[in-house]
């Protein structure tokens, strides 16, 4: 019995050791992210501060670009959404609406709305998709940088690699059709493809904010609110936190596996050759991103991809638990078909920073953090069962992650305070501190039980993305 004991024993020290371990290493990494996006987004402000972007507008040599917006069954927001595209301070874009076999009246709605009428298209298909029903272009001269493809439904993958096959221009910006956008979002996405020296750049991305409650007037948004859905304003602050705090540090380490699919902008030539949009995973933003820079490795390719922290694209966050559901399950079952698909890059000094840096971080604080956080939790279960908890221990340990976790959330929100003051109203910045007190014992349990259910799907071969209802956005 003695020695049962011993063994008790000695494991409960070494789980206390491995958890508190783990739970430094990862706060650690958030720290050391945070002061050096703090340093890049100091550096991009003083750079950027005098930029005139009217110049770009004007300049014959400003990029021309391809906007492609896959939309399936968005009949509640797509008339806001395409007027918002059309209504963009840039001269040289098309914007590409990819009709994906919606079941709603997303379609009729364009007709209608827009005036379109089926036109004849030399389509190239470099990219095998599903079967192009039409491409419908507007008869008002208004709408003439608009086209519209319907197809059969593929889902988003294929949607894109069907804008792609279409796009007449040598950048493609990749945008989910639920999204506004701010009306100079393209002049400053364009803006590093003009700038770069010596490097190709691949791909580049902005910030995406959360426009539930946000009023939206003829593709615009003209009012900024803080969601009244604490679970859609809880996501304020985690978006602050991804993109302010953590993108920023990857994107000075030259690190970003993540271009977010809901506004990004790829060199169309390296899109193409590395092979378009993976129809097989439901993570196909990232899975590209990466394909794209172990393209540009694998040939000794000079290149980078550039992240830009301005607030380009706002979009509609899940308020009820469902959706979240979904969404979220989904990005895990993306991520772990990503890092399986290019396994071959982890710890591997062929693929530098990326190899040796960017694919690790992913897979232990992305894809293994939730599964890493359950065992502890079904573990420490059975110690009290068993009254060999060290109760004093385990509420200091609860205190220290709480602590952080507030701690961080409040780190975002004065850093967006600072520097792009999205939410001027006293009362907003207040509900948003009030969120960050509540969000690791309300809304962290939903996202780890999420990424478990992507677990799940992942191992029972769930396909697809699911039904993700859309309320609409709130009209002036």
């Amino acid at each position: 019995m003695t020695f049962f004991n011993n063994e008790i024993m000695w494991f409960l020290d070494w789980y206390i050791i491995l958890i508190l371990g783990y739970a430094i290493l990862i706060m650690s990494s958030y720290l050391v992210l945070a002061y050096l996006s703090t340093k890049e987004l100091r550096s991009y402000l003083k750079k950027n501060s005098f930029v005139d972007y009217e110049v770009l507008l004007t300049s014959e040599f400003a990029p021309k670009l391809s906007l492609i917006a896959p939309a399936y069954n968005e009949g509640f927001t797509i008339e806001e959404n395409v007027k918002s595209l059309l209504s963009l301070n840039y001269n040289n874009y098309q914007a590409i609406v990819v009709n994906d076999g919606s079941k709603d009246n997303s379609m009729e709605i364009l007709i209608k709305t827009y005036d379109l009428v089926l036109t004849e298209l030399d389509i190239h298909y470099k990219i095998e998709t599903k079967n192009i029903k039409g491409v419908y272009t507007s008869r008002n001269a208004a709408f003439k940088k608009l086209i519209v493809v319907d197809k059969e439904n593929g889902g988003k993958a294929d949607a894109l690699n069907a804008g792609l096959n279409i796009a007449q221009y040598p950048y493609v910006v990749c945008i989910d059709v639920d999204c506004i956008l701010d009306k100079d979002s393209l002049l400053k996405l364009a803006k590093p493809f003009l700038e770069s020296h010596g490097k190709r750049i691949i791909a580049t991305g902005g910030v995406v904010r959360i426009a539930n409650q946000c009023i939206i007037k003829n593709g615009r948004l003209v009012e900024v609110n803080v969601p009244d859905v604490m679970l859609s304003r809880i996501q304020v602050l985690e978006y602050l936190r991804a993109f302010l705090l953590g993108r920023m540090a990857w994107g000075r380490l030259d690190g970003l596996l993540l271009i977010s699919g809901a506004f990004g902008a790829f060199d169309k030539e390296i899109a193409l050759l590395a092979g378009g949009y993976d129809t097989k995973t439901v993570g196909e933003d990232m899975e590209l991103v990466v394909r794209m820079r172990r393209y540009m490795l694998e040939n000794k390719l000079p290149y980078t991809v550039c992240y830009i922290p301005d607030p380009l694209c706002w979009t509609e966050a899940p308020e009820d638990f469902k959706i979240f559901k979904k969404q979220r399950s989904r990005w895990m079952r993306g991520t772990i078909e990503t890092l399986s698909f290019h396994k071959k890059m982890f710890l591997n000094p062929k693929y530098k920073l990326l190899g040796m840096l960017s694919v690790p971080y992913w897979t232990l604080f992305e894809f293994l953090a939730p599964g890493i956080e359950f065992i502890g939790l079904v573990v420490t279960i059975v110690f009290v069962i068993f009254g060999l908890l060290n109760w004093h221990f385990f509420f200091l340990l609860l205190l220290f992650v709480y602590t952080f976790a507030v701690f961080f959330s409040v780190i975002a929100l004065l850093s967006e305070e600072r520097t792009y003051h999205k939410y001027p109203k006293q009362r907003d910045f207040f509900k948003l501190l009030l969120a960050a007190f509540i969000e690791p014992l309300y809304f962290h349990p939903m996202t780890v039980y999420a990424a478990l259910v992507g677990y799940k799907e992942k191992i029972m071969g769930t396909k697809g993305w699911g039904e993700m209802t859309r309320k609409g956005f709130t009209k002036k």
